[in-house]
């Protein structure tokens, strides 16, 4: 077959392909044209997942009649006042998105410019013009789209249910929304009730209203505000707290001079920020914004602009990691569960109404021995109110009934008692404090590892007699295989025999530990390394598993010095707000939320 010139309908078809894979990208080119014409307000209707019609209607700058005659023309743009493609300060720049849409779909376009009388209208059906005629439109851009898919009907069979469509093209709307808070959107159709996102003030108070708007109250009450800057390159946001995270990193938005994208890189910085906090099921919820010189980043590596290139991946990636990981520090006492109302929620007592055949003998709360009520004032006398004896707390410390004013003062508090021998309770000047001691101390020798392997080592001791784990022959050639990596945290290991491992040396900082466990844990998770694993990371898991064992466990009765000595040594480790499963450490209820409890406020 001759190779032949294809026509100008079929060309347009071929480059619908790329630009144009579902609902979703129409309105996603529609929304950053509208962006770009400086409009300050953008509604968005859909209908049937956007295959029957879609309509984007702005209040920007509008285009003359010459101009909307040329923007359905392929490669015809007003983004680019030269020909340099290493400036491009705009969404959108080649010129490919109108008349994609209007080559597979009917395109109608309605705009008014300052400059003319009034508004013209055009319509492409299946790649070919209309005549521009005179329009009714106050200001702005009015696009609508219709029977999407009706020149290639073959594309219809590759588009996922109406539900899926619209949900595809609600996110779309929600990242372009998070990039600009300045601008009001609002989204409507689908049966739905319109979703409206007002114009936000200028500044990270206004960023974070939009982010909480659309991520959620959870995600407000838990950001923190982070930002690192170098040679150019500014990376700034919000992360949330590490105890507010997803089973997966759809929560994770990036930002790259306004334009939304995803980029792997966000993934692995994020990732390696969040390490020393959250297992690694979990991922948390952050929205960054990276604004770079046009020059120093490419956004012409993917027809639908939602990749970028970096010219240095490696200055962002770190400033990403900086920035999350001085954010968290700074926080380290701060947990979503103390900042977001749910300790207050939890307090609260149920609603829910009683069923008529109640009896108070028979619930969990009732007192332990109570006998039956005999009615009369007699059932309060003296000797009734042994039956609510339920036993002394695990530990008390009312004996010292004046803390000392310094412990009070302190972040934490001074220890009044233990519960259910896992649960300190503090009090401090404006409330009290609840911590759970194992997590709070699995933090605390976390840390110290941490430091000691940093400094000079972990410091070992010497076991008199060797302990000997008996293992499956696979699991020893992992630990063995690892030996070195583990020795570094004190761990001495080596081979006795088939199946079995001889212990000989274990850090000092666990104390007393149970190495068949220890060792039972570090081969599961040495299981799920990759070898492309950084060693630093792979030392960090191994820091995680011996502080879990070499903690305080729960059930463990502290005595009153013991609980003060591991309040303040948590008021002196960084990140101490959560352990390094993502758990919290410690909730906090301020004396004011406990007089709303109880009706005092």
């Amino acid at each position: 077959m001759p190779v032949r010139q294809l026509p100008e309908t079929v060309v347009n078809r071929i480059a619908a392909g790329e630009v144009v894979e579902r609902p979703a990208s129409v309105v996603k080119e529609l929304v950053e044209n509208a962006i770009d014409a400086g409009a300050g307000r953008i509604d968005i209707f859909t209908d049937g997942g956007g295959r029957r019609r879609i309509g984007v209607t702005d209040d920007g700058g509008g285009m003359t009649k010459d101009d909307l005659a040329l923007a359905v023309d392929r490669h015809a743009t007003s983004k680019l006042d030269d020909e340099d493609l290493l400036r491009i300060r705009t969404l959108g720049f080649r010129g490919e998105a109108l008349p994609s849409i209007g080559a597979v779909a009917k395109l109608g376009i309605t705009t008014h410019h300052a400059k003319e009388p009034h508004a013209w209208s055009l319509n492409v059906e299946g790649g070919r013009k209309s005549a521009i005629v005179p329009a009714a439109l106050t200001q702005g851009t009015r696009v609508e789209v219709s029977d999407l898919f009706y020149a290639t009907p073959a594309r219809l069979k590759f588009l996922k249910t109406d539900r899926t469509e619209a949900e595809a093209i609600r996110e779309v709307v929600r990242r372009l929304a998070m990039a600009r808070p300045d601008i009001a959107f609002t989204l409507a159709g689908e049966g739905r009730a319109p979703v409206t996102w007002t114009a936000a003030l200028p500044g990270a108070a206004g960023r974070l209203t939009r982010l909480g708007d659309i991520l959620g109250a959870d995600f407000r009450g838990s950001a923190i505000a982070v930002r690192a800057e170098h040679d150019g390159v500014t990376v700034e946001g919000f992360a949330a707290a590490p105890s507010l995270t997803r089973a997966n990193a759809l929560g994770q938005y990036l930002f790259v001079n306004g334009r939304p994208v995803r980029d792997k890189l966000i993934l692995g910085a994020v990732r390696a920020a969040y390490s020393d906090y959250l297992p690694r099921d979990r991922h948390p919820v952050v929205a960054l914004f990276v604004t770079t010189e046009p020059q120093e980043v490419d956004a012409n590596v993917h027809p639908a602009k939602t990749e970028v290139r970096f010219r240095n991946a490696g200055l962002v990636r770190a400033l990403i990691v900086h920035a999350l990981k001085d954010g968290l520090a700074r926080e380290g006492r701060r947990t979503a569960a103390n900042s977001d109302g749910a300790v207050l929620t939890a307090f609260r007592p149920a609603t829910a109404t009683r069923p008529a055949n109640w009896d108070w003998r028979q619930s969990p709360a009732s007192p332990v021995g109570a006998q039956p009520w005999s009615g009369g004032a007699t059932a309060f006398a003296e000797p009734g109110q042994t039956a609510f004896d339920v036993g002394a707390p695990s530990a008390d410390v009312r004996f010292d009934v004046r803390p000392t004013a310094d412990l009070v003062d302190r972040p934490l508090g001074a220890a009044r008692t233990q519960i259910h021998e896992t649960y300190i309770v503090t009090q401090t000047r404006d409330g009290l404090i609840v911590v759970d001691q194992h997590a709070a101390h699995e933090r605390i020798v976390y840390e110290k590892l941490k430091t000691a392997l940093e400094r000079d080592g972990v410091q070992r001791q010497i076991l008199l007699i060797p302990d000997i784990v008996e293992l499956d022959e696979a699991t020893v050639e992992k630990l063995i295989d690892r030996a070195i990596e583990l020795e570094k945290f004190g761990l001495a290991i080596e081979s006795f025999g088939p199946g079995a491992v001889a212990v000989r040396e274990t850090p000092s900082l666990l104390g007393k530990t149970n190495a068949a466990a220890l060792l039972r844990d570090l081969a599961e998770h040495m299981a799920e390394w990759d070898e492309a694993l950084p060693l630093e990371r792979r030392l960090m898991h191994v820091a995680a598993t011996m502080a879990c064992h070499g903690s305080v466990r729960a059930g463990r009765i502290l005595k009153p010095e013991e609980m003060n000595a591991l309040l303040r040594e948590m008021e002196d480790t960084p990140n101490s707000g959560q352990c390094n499963h993502g758990r919290p450490t410690y909730v906090e209820l301020k004396l004011a939320d406990i007089e709303k409890l109880f009706g005092r406020r």
